[in-house]
Order: structure tokens, then sequence, then C-alpha cells
């Protein structure tokens, strides 16, 4: 197949052969509107600058790009991403450019136009989707980039991943332990592979179990909880997909003159200095080891390293005093 040019993409957008140059390399000299044309042009038609022409021009951005698609607000109160990026910068000499984005149609333009302006060098792919058109994108592009718990869902790119799967299934073997039948999950967000595997797990070792979407906020882990609690038979253990949930959802309990843990079990799920002050039973893993394991996978793909796939170690249940025994009936 014919390797697309700057003439291809020039006669798909209607422009010449000067403003795709322009275009492609991030200068002054087009409309945003023009610009924005020839990227989706030269990315529809597969085309990858020449590895000759990138390196008399600039052969490294010195810089990797991480982008996350949530509410800015809400990003302060996820701790998972905060130790992430932390180790994230403890392995990398060049520059994270980190931007927050509403959607991952934002997203996926924001990765184009990073390609075409020769800002990054590779990129870092988190909250990965089911079906994720992240990954034929990188693939297309020739962008290097290392899927952050992509397992099985990477294509041919790098990944680094820890198992939700055994992870979430000794959640519930504990609590199960512990005398609960009645077990609950409030989810992240439903769209997210993680979710969708966690949910496998709880569906698969927990017959009778009940699932809430959440979407890692306070005020779906309040609501949730009022929701479950509420029920006519109410669980007597719930599972959380973040410490923010759970802290909200232990709260919302006891508005409710549900006590902790003698009348409902609580856990998180990715421990932190939150769960750990309040106590709270939690999964734990080194998130900062995790970051850095990424960073190094990153670099070593960037330099030219084939693609790996590393599993993480498994999270580690650390058992606090928001779990205990179920209730007599």
């Amino acid at each position: 197949m014919k390797r697309p040019t700057i003439k291809d993409i020039a006669a798909g957008a209607g422009v010449s052969k000067g403003a795709v140059s322009l275009a492609l390399n991030g200068r002054a000299g087009v409309s945003e509107a023009t610009r924005s044309r020839v990227l989706e042009v030269a990315s529809s038609l597969g085309y990858r600058p020449s590895v000759t022409a990138r390196a008399l021009s600039s052969a490294s951005a010195d810089a990797v790009g991480l982008v996350l698609v949530r509410p800015p607000r809400a990003l302060g109160d996820e701790a998972f991403f905060f130790q992430l990026i932390a180790g994230i910068q403890s392995e990398m000499s060049s520059a994270l450019l980190l931007q927050v984005v509403s959607s991952r149609e934002d997203e996926i333009s924001l990765y184009r136009r990073w390609w075409a302006e020769h800002r990054v060098d590779g990129v870092f792919l988190v909250d990965l989707l089911v079906s994720d058109p992240r990954v034929e994108l990188m693939s297309s592009l020739g962008l290097p980039a290392v899927v952050v718990g992509g397992a099985g869902h990477h294509g041919e790119l790098a990944s680094v991943w820890a198992d939700d799967y055994a992870a979430m299934t000794s959640v519930v073997e504990h609590l199960k332990t512990s005398g609960h039948r009645r077990i609950a999950r409030v989810t992240g967000l439903p769209s997210l592979l993680h979710t969708v595997r966690r949910d496998a797990a709880f569906a698969a070792s927990c017959e009778d179990g009940v699932v809430v979407a959440g979407d890692y906020t306070a005020e779906a882990g309040a609501s949730a909880t009022r929701s479950l609690l509420a029920l006519e038979s109410p669980p007597t253990a719930i599972v959380y997909d973040n410490d923010v949930m759970a802290v909200a959802g232990a709260s919302a309990a006891a508005s409710l003159g549900v006590a902790v843990p003698s009348e409902l079990s609580v856990v998180a799920w990715d421990d932190s200095v939150l769960c750990q002050q309040l106590g709270l039973t939690a999964l734990s893993r080194d998130t900062f080891a995790f970051g850095a394991r990424a960073a190094r996978a990153l670099v070593s793909v960037i330099g030219g390293a084939s693609p790996t796939d590393e599993e993480d170690v498994l999270p580690e249940l650390v058992v606090r005093g928001s779990t205990g025994r179920a209730p007599v009936a």
C-alpha cells in the first residue's frame, strides 16, 4: 500500500502543500479551522511523518503526555492519580504534559495535535475502555504509548496492569469468610475496562450481589449507599470502587443510624491516607511504584524497544476497623 504523502493530505483537505506543512508542524500561517482539517485528513490517511524529516526538524520533543477525562474540580479528590503521576515523574527526565479535558473526543483531538506538532515523544493512556479507539489511534500514528491498566485490550501497545478480577474475588471471599451473604458493590464509571472486569469477578463470586453504578465522587457514594440501605433486605457489606465513595458511604450510613462495622462493613478500592486515617479496610497497592513501572515501559518503547505486557503485584486487602462479622439476622 502506497505511503500517504503531504500531497495526498493537501488534495484531501483542499489546501496547498505549504499549508499542510505549516499545519503539521504547528507553525503560524494557517487558520485553526484549516489546521484542524489538515490534521483530520492526515489521521484518516494514516500519515506518518518521515523519520528522517523528524530527525532534521527536531529528533525529540523531550516531553511525554498524560490526558485525563475529568471535571477539573473532581480531579483534586483522586489520590490515585497524584501517586501515579509522582511515580511517573520519578523515572522520567522528560517533561510531563498533563491535560484535563471534558470528553474522550477532546482527548483524541489533543493526541492528534500533539503528534502533528511533535509536542510529545510518547503518551500514557489511562482509564481504558473495553473497545478503546485510542489504542488503534496510537498504532496508526506511530506514537509510542503505554496503556496503564489495559490487560488484554491494549492491541500492539505496551501495557502495565494489575489483576482487578483476582483482587475483587479476594475481597468477596474475605467478606464471605466473615459471614456476609448480602454484599453490594458501588462501581466507578461503567464504560471503563477495569469496572467491567471487577463487575465480572463480583458476579462470579457473589451470585446474589447488588451493583449500583457510581462515578468516583462523594455524592455518588453517599447516594448509592442510601439507596442500598433502603432496600427491603439491605446489604451487610458494601465494596466501593474508590476511597472517596467509601468514605462518603460510611458517613451516609452513620447519618441513617447504621453502625459501621457492626451493622455494615465497608471496603474501599485503592488505599489512601484518607482510608488509613479513618480506619477503612481497603485494597492496597504501591501506586507510586506502579507509575514508575509505567514510566520505564514508555522510556523503553520511545527508545525503540518492543512493547511489553507487564502484570503488576496483586493488590493486597488491608483489614481495618470498617469491616467485621456479619450481623446476626
